[in-house]
C-alpha cells in the first residue's frame, strides 16, 4: 500500500510539473507576442525606412549619382530611434531575427550598402563618361585619375606623384560637376599657392571647359591670399592691401632694416642680437647633441672649430672659446695644470682653460638641467670629482661653469662677473675680426626671425601660448629661447607698426583674418565645391580657411598634393594637414595618382627610390607611360670646385649635338629645354655664357622649379658641406616653439627637395660631383646602384663608404709616413679608414 500510494503522489507531482510548465509556456508566448505588438510599430517604422534608403540607393546608382557621406549620414539622421520593445525583441534568440537584422541596417550594414553602390557607381560612370574622359584634357584621362573625378565625395585626399596630372583631375572634376548638375560654375572655387599657377588653373579650365561645350562662367580660380582679401572685405566691407615690400624676399629686407634701426637705437637689442647671432645660434639644446665640424691634427681627433682658430673637444668648450674670444680675453685651451698630477690611474690634467693674465683655471662641465651628464659620457661624474679634488689639494683658483647655467639660467653673466672680479677686463667687441670659425651672418639670422614670425602669425600664436610651450618644453634650452624670444618680440613690434603705418597687413594675418571670419561665420562666400591645388604646401592658416569654407552640409573639397614633394615648411607649410588630413576636414576619401606622364620609368625608380627609404610618408609605385632614353640619371665627377661650369658646358654642348645630329628628339615647344637647377641662387654661377642650338637653357632653383618639368635636367655642385646639397644648415631648435614637430627622419626635407629636382626630368638628369665632396645623396645613389658614371666624367666612379653609407671613399695621405689610404668624405662624422 505505501509504494502505491508514493506512486501516485509521484504520479501528481509529474502532471503538476506538466501543468506548470504549460502554464509558463503559455504565459511566455503571450509576453513574446505582447513584445511582438508593442515593437510592431517601430520594426514597421523602420522597414519602411530601410525600403525608402534602398530604393534611394538604386535611384543614385541609376542616376550615376556618387553616395557621399552626408548623403548617407542623412539618412542615417533621419532612420527612427529603435523603441525600447523593438531593442527587446532583437535579443530573444530565434523569434527576434528580423528586429535584429533592421537594428543591423540601421546600425552596421547601411555604410558596406553605400559603400558597394559608389563602387557600381564608378564602374558605370567610367564607361558612361568616357568621351568626357578622354576629351576634357589634351591627352585622356588615365582610369585614376577618372576615379578621383567620380569619387564625388565630400572630402577626397588625391595624393598625386610628380607628374601624373593633378592639375587634370581638377579642370575634369569642375566639368564633371557641371555637367551633371552636381555644382553649378558660379559655385566653384578653385585655390592655388602662386599668382602664375592662379592664372594657369583660370586659362585652362576656362579653355578645355569651352573647348567641350561647358559653360564655366562664374568659375573662380585665385591665390589664397587674394581669395582672404575677398573674404574680409565682404565680411567687414574694407577690403585690406597687402604690404608692398612683402614680394620677392622684401620680407626679409624689412627684417634687416627693422634690426639695424633697432641696433642703432639700443644698445642693449644691439648686445642681445650679436649674443644670440654669435654665441647662442649654433648651439644645439643639449651637450651631447651636434656634429663635429673640425679635425685636430695633432691630437688626431675631430671636435668644434673657434673664431680664435683651434679645435675644441665640445661645443660647450666652444661656447666658451668664442665668449672669451669677442670680449678680448687672453686664455689656453688645455694647458697642462701646474703641478704632474697623473698616477696609474689618470694621465696628466689638462683643465679646458687658463687665464695666465689672473693664474686662474677654468672647467666647463657638460651638465644638463638636472646635474647629469650625457648617458654615453661614461666615468665624466668621477672626472670632475677627481678634478676639483685637485684643485683643493693644490690650492689653485678654479671657476666652474655647466651647460645648463649657460643655457637654461644665466647665459654667460655669472662668468662674466668673476672674471671681472679677479681682475680680468671684458672688452666685448661683436666685430671681432675671426681666425676660424665664421659667425652666423645677419641676413641668416633675419631669416631666421621672419620664418619664425611666419609661423607664430600663421598658428595665431600669443606671448602667452609661447611661454607655455617653453615651459612645457624639456628639449629647448630655456635661456636661449628666453633671449631669442626677447629679440624677437621687439622686431614683431616694429613690424606691426609698419603694417600699421602703411595700412595694410601681411600674408599671415590675412589667412588668419579671412579664417576667423568664415569660421564665425560672418560671411560665407557660397562654393559648394573647393578644389585646392598642392596641398602638400598648406600652412594651418590656410587650411582653417579651407576647413571653413565648406563647414555646411553637402559642400565638397578635392585637396591634390604630393608629400613627396613637400618643400616649403620654412614658408609655413604643415606636411600633418595631409598626413592628418581626416582629423582637420572629417571622415574622407583618399586617392592615389600614381602614373606619371613625365619621366621616364628609370628616373621614376631611382627617385622613387630614395625618397620612400623615409616610411612616414605616403607610399606610392610610380609608373610611367614613357620610354626610357638612355642612362637616367649620370654622374659626371669633376677634380676641384672650378671645374663645374666647364662640366655643365660639355654636357651642354653634348645634348646640342645630339640635337643637330637628330639623335635627341626635339621637345614639346620645339627647342629642347634644358633646366639647370640649383640648391642656391649663388649656384647661378655656373651658368656658361654662350648658346647652343638647338636648346633652351635656363637656370632656376630647385624650389622655384616645382611645377615644371623640362626635357634635361642639370643639377651642378651637389656636395657635402654647409651650403651643399645637402644643405646642412640646421634649423634653430627654437623654430619647434611656434612649428609643428620636423619630421625625424635625416635630411627628410632636403630629400624631398632632391626628388623634386630629379623628376623635373622628362628624358635625364647629369648630376655634378665634386671629387672627395660629393654629397651623401650621390653616395647614397651610388651605393644602390642608381646612378651611372658619364663619360664626361674627368675622375672614375666613386665608391660608397660601407660604414656610414653617406660619404665615399676618397685618397688621403699620412702625414708621418706618406702613405696613402682611403677614408671617408664625411669626415669628420665619419673616421671609416682602408688600405689603398
Amino acid at each position: 500500500m505505501q509504494g502505491a500510494a508514493e506512486l501516485l503522489i509521484g504520479g501528481f507531482a509529474v502532471v503538476a510539473m506538466i501543468a506548470i510548465v504549460r502554464i509558463r509556456h503559455r504565459a511566455a508566448a503571450r509576453r513574446l507576442e505582447e513584445l511582438r505588438v508593442a515593437a510592431a510599430p517601430s520594426l514597421d517604422e523602420l522597414r519602411g525606412w530601410r525600403t525608402s534608403v534602398e530604393t534611394r540607393i538604386d535611384d543614385l546608382v541609376h542616376e550615376g549619382r556618387w553616395i557621399s557621406r552626408d548623403t548617407w549620414t542623412d539618412w542615417t539622421r533621419s532612420g527612427p530611434l529603435p523603441a525600447a520593445a523593438l531593442l527587446k525583441l532583437a535579443g530573444v534568440p530565434g523569434a527576434g531575427e528580423e528586429a535584429r537584422q533592421s537594428l543591423a541596417f540601421l546600425r552596421e550594414e547601411l555604410a558596406s550598402l553605400v559603400a558597394s553602390a559608389n563602387q557600381q557607381v564608378l564602374r558605370n560612370e567610367l564607361r558612361a563618361r568616357r568621351a568626357l574622359f578622354d576629351s576634357i584634357e589634351s591627352q585622356p584621362l588615365t582610369d585614376e585619375q577618372a576615379a578621383a573625378v567620380v569619387t564625388f565625395d565630400n572630402r577626397v585626399q588625391v595624393i598625386a606623384a610628380a607628374g601624373s596630372g593633378k592639375t587634370s583631375v581638377m579642370v575634369a572634376r569642375a566639368a564633371y560637376s557641371i555637367l551633371r548638375g552636381f555644382v553649378p560654375a558660379e559655385r566653384i572655387l578653385l585655390l592655388a599657392f602662386n599668382k602664375d599657377a592662379a592664372t594657369e588653373l583660370q586659362e585652362r579650365v576656362t579653355t578645355r571647359l569651352a573647348a567641350a561645350g561647358i559653360a564655366s562662367d562664374g568659375l573662380r580660380a585665385a591665390t589664397f591670399h587674394s581669395f582672404g582679401l575677398s573674404v574680409i572685405g565682404q565680411a567687414t566691407g574694407r577690403k585690406p592691401r597687402l604690404a608692398a615690400w612683402l614680394d620677392g624676399g622684401g620680407d626679409v629686407q624689412m627684417v634687416g632694416r627693422i634690426v639695424d634701426e633697432l641696433r642703432d637705437r639700443s644698445p642693449y637689442f644691439r648686445f642681445r642680437w650679436d649674443l644670440y647671432r654669435l654665441l647662442f645660434a649654433r648651439m644645439a639644446d643639449e651637450p651631447g647633441d651636434g656634429e663635429p665640424d673640425a679635425y685636430n691634427s695633432a691630437s688626431k681627433e675631430t671636435g668644434y672649430r673657434t673664431y680664435n682658430g683651434e679645435v675644441v673637444k665640445s661645443q660647450g668648450e666652444r661656447m666658451i672659446a668664442d665668449f672669451l674670444f669677442l670680449n678680448g680675453v687672453r686664455y689656453e685651451y688645455e694647458k697642462p695644470y701646474v703641478y704632474d698630477v697623473a698616477d696609474a690611474t689618470h694621465s696628466q690634467y689638462r683643465p679646458d682653460f687658463f687665464y695666465p693674465d689672473i693664474d686662474v683655471w677654468h672647467e666647463h662641465w657638460a651638465l644638463d638641467r638636472h646635474g647629469k651628464p650625457p648617458e654615453e659620457f661614461v666615468g665624466y661624474a668621477e672626472g670632475i670629482e677627481w678634478k676639483k679634488s685637485v684643485h683643493r689639494s693644490h690650492g689653485t683658483s678654479l671657476i666652474e661653469t655647466t651647460w645648463a647655467t649657460i643655457l637654461d639660467q644665466t647665459g654667460f653673466q655669472p662668468l662674466a662677473d668673476e672674471l671681472k672680479a679677479r681682475g680680468l677686463p671684458l672688452d666685448w667687441n661683436p666685430d671681432r675680426p675671426t681666425r676660424g670659425a665664421e659667425p652666423l651672418k645677419h641676413e641668416d639670422l633675419a631669416l631666421l626671425m621672419r620664418t619664425f614670425l611666419t609661423h607664430v602669425k600663421s598658428n595665431s600664436l600669443t606671448k602667452e601660448q609661447l611661454e607655455e610651450r617653453l615651459q612645457a618644453n624639456t628639449k629647448v634650452s630655456h635661456y636661449r629661447a628666453q633671449l631669442f624670444l626677447g629679440v624677437f618680440w621687439e622686431i614683431y613690434a616694429q613690424w606691426q607698426a609698419r603694417l600699421a603705418a602703411d595700412d595694410s597687413i601681411d600674408f599671415e594675418d590675412m589667412l588668419v583674418q579671412a579664417a576667423d571670419h568664415l569660421e564665425a561665420r560672418r560671411v560665407d562666400m557660397g562654393y559648394d565645391l573647393v578644389l585646392v591645388d598642392e596641398f602638400q604646401d598648406a600652412s594651418r592658416a590656410r587650411a582653417r580657411l579651407t576647413r571653413a569654407l565648406v563647414d555646411k552640409p553637402h559642400r565638397y573639397l578635392l585637396a591634390v598634393g604630393d608629400d613627396w614633394q613637400s618643400i616649403n615648411r620654412f614658408a609655413g607649410s604643415d606636411l600633418s594637414l595631409m598626413t592628418d588630413f581626416a582629423n582637420w576636414f572629417g571622415e574622407s576619401k583618399t586617392l592615389r595618382l600614381q602614373t606619371t606622364f613625365r619621366s621616364p620609368q628609370s628616373i621614376c625608380d631611382t627617385a622613387s627610390g630614395f625618397v620612400s627609404k623615409n616610411t612616414r610618408q605616403f607610399a606610392k609605385q610610380v609608373r610611367s607611360v614613357q620610354p626610357d632614353y638612355g642612362p637616367p640619371v649620370s654622374l659626371v665627377r669633376v677634380p676641384r670646385a672650378e671645374a663645374v661650369r666647364g662640366a655643365v658646358a660639355a654636357t651642354l654642348d653634348e645634348i646640342s649635338r645630339g640635337v643637330r645630329a637628330g639623335k635627341v628628339p626635339p621637345g614639346l615647344s620645339g627647342a629642347v629645354r634644358v633646366d639647370i637647377l640649383g640648391r642656391y641662387r649663388f649656384d647661378r654661377d655656373v651658368m656658361p655664357l654662350q648658346s647652343y642650338p638647338g636648346l633652351a637653357v635656363s637656370f632656376r632653383t630647385v624650389h622655384a622649379s616645382k611645377g615644371l618639368e623640362a626635357d634635361y635636367v642639370i643639377l651642378p655642385n651637389v656636395s657635402a658641406g654647409t651650403y651643399g646639397f645637402p644643405s646642412e644648415v640646421v634649423d634653430d631648435p627654437v623654430l619647434s616653439l611656434a612649428m609643428t614637430d620636423a619630421d625625424p627622419y635625416p635630411h627628410a626635407e632636403e630629400r624631398r627637395l632632391f626628388y623634386v629636382a630629379l623628376t623635373r626630368a622628362r628624358r635625364a638628369v647629369t648630376i655634378i660631383g665634386i671629387q672627395g665632396k660629393e654629397s651623401s645623396f650621390i653616395a647614397e645613389l651610388i651605393a644602390d646602384h642608381r646612378i651611372e658614371l658619364s663619360h664626361l666624367s674627368a675622375v672614375e666612379m666613386a665608391e660608397a663608404c660601407p660604414a656610414c653609407g653617406n660619404g665615399i671613399l676618397v685618397v688621403r695621405r699620412h702625414r708621418a709616413t706618406g702613405r696613402q689610404f682611403l677614408g671617408c668624405n664625411a669626415f669628420p662624422r665619419c673616421t671609416y679608414t682602408r688600405n689603398r
